[in-house]
């Protein structure tokens, strides 16, 4: 098979995991009610607070997460692939992961990948994230066996070093996942350029369900999550409102789009960089 029908959920997560989830699992179950053979939320699904000590607080380990639990029941009971894009994890009293978590149809966790790239950033719209003050980030790239193509997963932030991507790609990914929370200042101006960059760049598909809307303290996140081709078209996309996307994959475009333009074989070793005249 090389077909398959992906279901991208945005949200606008607020600070309570319980409601969060519930109304994610509606929308999960809205997507496969609608034909998605795997479905995929954002980022901070289960809860999206900027105040990172409340975080700490509140979220559990992963053996005793609620949306751990809640989304394998949910892959077991509807059938399908599903990935929780990410959670907050606790790992110790003063530290946390930013963990996705890919289901199998059969509840079980086919693979789970901690966020490399901690989002450190001042913006000028006033806001400032520092992820790294609370989140350990991952050291490892995770690619997963889906039934259709082998798929590659990222979070976020992530998206703004390609160099993951082609390791991935290079590696055998078919299929990236970028679930975001992408702010509204940064998604307007980069987040369509740098997903369809990536695509084209791996020749890959990438898909990447996002949170929208407003959130705890003034947070704003951009939405249109977005279903890119390995030639860089945009299948589809989210809008800036909650809702389900559904998307037609076919990976035996990833095959065409690279015999046309093969730059994922063709890298060469190179010296430098040095200043010239030097």
């Amino acid at each position: 098979m090389t077909t398959f029908t992906a279901g991208l959920v945005q949200l606008t997560s607020g600070t309570e995991i319980a409601a969060n989830l519930e109304t994610a699992a509606q929308m999960v179950r809205e997507a496969a009610g609608q034909g998605a053979d795997f479905v995929l939320t954002p980022e901070n699904t289960p809860i999206l607070d900027p105040d990172h000590a409340r975080l700490l607080s509140v979220v559990p380990a992963p053996d005793d997460h609620p949306a751990v639990k809640g989304f394998a029941e949910i892959a077991r009971t509807l059938g399908i692939w599903v990935l929780l894009g990410s959670t907050a994890v606790k790992l110790a009293e003063d530290r946390l992961a930013n963990r996705s978590y890919l289901f199998a149809p059969d509840g079980s966790v086919a693979a789970q990948y901690d966020k490399i790239h901690m989002f450190d950033v001042d913006i000028p719209d006033g806001q400032s994230y520092f992820e790294s003050k609370t989140f350990r980030p991952g050291e490892r790239a995770v690619l997963a066996e889906l039934p259709w193509a082998k798929l590659g997963l990222s979070i976020c932030y992530d998206l703004r070093f390609p160099a993951l991507y082609r390791s991935l790609a290079k590696a055998g990914a078919q299929v990236l996942a970028v679930p975001a929370a992408f702010t509204q200042f940064t998604g307007q101006a980069h987040w369509h350029t740098l997903l369809r960059a990536r695509a084209i760049e791996t020749g890959c598909f990438v898909l990447a369900p996002a949170q929208c809307g407003e959130h705890a303290q003034g947070r704003r996140t951009y939405g249109h999550s977005l279903a890119v081709a390995p030639w860089g078209e945009i299948l589809a996309d989210g809008g800036e409102d909650p809702g389900v996307t559904l998307v037609e994959v076919d990976t035996a475009k990833v095959d065409e789009a690279r015999g046309m333009v093969s730059a994922i074989t063709q890298d060469r070793d190179f010296a430098g960089p040095v200043t010239a005249n030097s």
